[in-house]
């Protein structure tokens, strides 16, 4: 399993599949971007010009996996959400968390590969889309929930 954990590594996650335990990792073919635990957060900066692009990225994301024939891609579509910082970064990016909970085991959070299943015929305007738009990754948090407050 690839988990992502190198993610100071700025727009390394749009040009890579996934991250390696301790790094990153150049990757020769595709691997899976897998979390760990129940929910994950991760944060990711988006050009302040290009936030429309980024969430029209997401709205295809969002449509590939609600009608994908795959049930693990559908699982994800109901667990996973994309919240906007109200506030901009010191640099001038607009922060977006992906909150997923519960994260679906072994699923690939891949955005782009997502994508490329999905709309083989748009993979170049999707990829220059999500390119002039991804700024840096800030962080990932993955972990299991140790009390449920709703319990």
């Amino acid at each position: 399993m690839r988990r992502l954990s190198g993610v100071l590594l700025a727009g390394a996650l749009l040009l890579l599949p996934a991250f390696s335990q301790g790094g990153a990792a150049l990757a020769q073919e595709a691997q899976k971007l897998t979390f760990d635990g129940d929910i994950a957060l991760w944060t990711v900066a988006i050009r302040p010009d290009k936030t429309a692009d980024f969430e029209q990225i997401m709205a295809k994301l969002q449509q590939a996996l609600k009608t994908s024939s795959d049930p693990a891609r559908q699982q994800q579509a109901q667990g996973w959400k994309v919240m906007k910082m109200p506030t901009a970064l010191p640099d001038g990016n607009i922060a977006y968390v992906h909150i997923v909970n519960p994260v679906v085991r072994d699923a690939d959070y891949t955005i782009m590969q997502v994508l490329y299943d999905a709309f083989p015929e748009e993979r170049q305007a999707l990829y220059e889309m999500y390119r002039g738009a991804f700024a840096a990754n800030l962080s990932l948090a993955t972990g299991s929930v140790v009390v449920d407050m709703s319990k």
